[in-house]
């Protein structure tokens, strides 16, 4: 057997997340994996996929099943269902890298959002033959050819990083696919381990029990605004955003639902709720083919319209995902979290009065909190009381604009890759200007007890989805994490 190309999706679920690795963390679909295979394969190249991260194997073993399947090329994308997912796994992705290159004849390529926010570094510190800085699609397909080819010129290869002798050499990015339909029409969800799969625990409230299968889907690319902390634009090189047809979208729904039997889907676009005509269409399209899904997406505040909230909810958008970050509009507007909507709780209620869960996520440790701004955040958290929280310390992720002032004011930034993980021992997060990196990590983890075990909160889980959940959440909150930092 010998086929094109292998694309490989790392992962260390223990590593990044300890013992919420267990039952209360996701194990989500590679999306990019199976796009950038999908659109491979439609230009006639032979693809596999191995999931590392879904299969839970080490990088000898995926190293092993490279090796037997002969590829020109082993393609590691390491890109994450968030932003924040692909730097904590660039530790594992390196250890694979390593592994291929001892036990396989491939040419070995690091693609995804941390390699094309730090192409050189990588290429500096990584067992690699090449970089993949963009988004991939034309990199690859010319990368195979000029494999195939045997002639090793890669300077008509875009977006590559790159030896010749001692140097490294790179080529500019690749034009950013533009018309999402022709290249990219549906995912190649048939190379996946579909049957791996797992919703996150909140996402299932109201069905505990029933967590797989678990599918994700895009709807467009990329994200108009730049947030000073999100590092999501990375392998798009500026901000801005792409849709799909909505038609295409519900399409591909139908194929997860009528193929994989699924009815849990995260839409993982950046921003959902915000082209009214995209994703309104969208909604209208699911409920007129009468799916019955239990759908989560994000949302801004100032993006969310009363009017439209009944009809996102008939069609099983059950929960959206708010980026409320800061209570403090000081902090908040510093770190470019501009929002026209000042009123959040009624926005918040808004939401929930249609029937829809509401995420709100929020971040300790912004360049201008202190210690009293960071306990307004937690109690306007516990005062909005939404059916789950995302707290987040403020981390320097490579891409954002963050980790350039990181770097240029010399601030102390984790040693390893996965100590970048919210949830990892080795985490370190940034210090405000006016505390530690160890005040702020404490307060956040200690803020994530503080909610779980609110009893308001608890009682209004129990209200809503029942004592299994409300012992779920008990267990959940059982669990304190280690970290380094706090001397543990």
């Amino acid at each position: 057997m010998s086929m094109d190309i292998v694309l490989i999706n790392p992962g260390d679920r223990k590593q990044v997340y300890q013992d919420l690795s267990g039952d209360f963390s996701a194990v989500e679909p590679p999306f990019w994996v199976a796009v950038l295979a999908a659109y491979l394969r439609k230009n006639g190249f032979s693809v596999a996929v191995i999931d590392s991260n879904a299969e839970n194997i080490s990088p000898e073993e995926t190293a092993e099943r490279v090796r037997d399947m002969k590829p020109l090329v082993a393609a590691v994308v390491v890109y994450g269902s968030q932003p924040s997912a692909s730097t904590q796994n660039m530790t594992i992705a390196g250890k694979i890298c390593g592994a291929l290159k001892e036990r396989t004849d491939a040419r070995v390529a690091l693609g995804g959002l941390h390699p094309s926010a730090l192409p050189e570094r990588t290429m500096e510190e990584e067992k690699v033959d090449f970089v993949i800085e963009g988004e991939g699609f034309y990199t690859l397909t010319n990368l195979i050819s000029s494999l195939r080819s045997g002639l090793g010129d890669y300077d008509g290869v875009p977006g590559l990083w790159y030896r010749h002798r001692d140097e490294i050499r790179h080529t500019p990015r690749a034009a950013l696919v533009q018309d999402l339909d022709e290249v990219l029409p549906s995912a190649a969800w048939d190379l996946l381990p579909m049957e791996k799969y797992r919703a996150h625990n909140w996402h299932c409230f109201d069905d505990i029990s029933n967590r797989m299968p678990y599918g994700a889907i895009y709807t467009s690319l990329g994200c108009p605004y730049s947030c000073v902390f999100c590092c999501i634009n990375a392998p798009f090189g500026k901000p801005g955003i792409r849709y799909r047809s909505p038609e295409l979208v519900v399409d591909e729904i139908g194929l997860l639902v009528e193929k994989y039997g699924i009815k849990n889907i995260k839409i993982v676009d950046e921003l959902f709720v915000l082209k009214e005509k995209h994703y309104m269409t969208i909604v209208d399209l699911i409920i007129k083919r009468g799916y019955d899904l239990n759908i989560w997406a994000y949302a801004r505040v100032d993006t969310v319209n009363e009017e439209n909230l009944k009809q996102m909810k008939k069609a099983g958008i059950n929960w959206l995902a708010l980026g409320i970050e800061s209570a403090n509009p000081d902090v908040r507007d510093g770190a470019e979290k501009r929002m026209r909507v000042k009123d959040i709780e009624r926005v918040v209620r808004t939401i929930q009065s249609a029937g829809i869960r509401v995420i709100g996520n929020y971040i300790f440790g912004l360049p201008d909190d202190n210690l009293a701004t960071m306990q307004e955040t937690l109690e306007m958290s516990m005062s909005l009381n939404c059916e789950f929280p995302n707290f987040y310390s403020a981390m320097a992720y490579p891409g954002s604009r963050l980790y350039e002032m990181a770097v240029k004011e010399g601030w102390d930034l984790p040693k390893e890759w996965h100590g970048y993980s919210q949830h990892s021992y080795e985490t370190l997060p940034l210090p405000t200007r006016h505390v530690s990196a160890k005040e702020v990590l404490k307060f956040r983890d200690d803020a994530f007890h503080a909610y779980f075990s609110n009893g308001s909160y608890l009682d209004m889980v129990e209200q809503k989805f029942g004592k299994d959940v409300r012992s779920h959440i008990a267990d959940m909150s059982s669990i304190r994490l280690k970290r380094r930092l706090l001397g543990d």
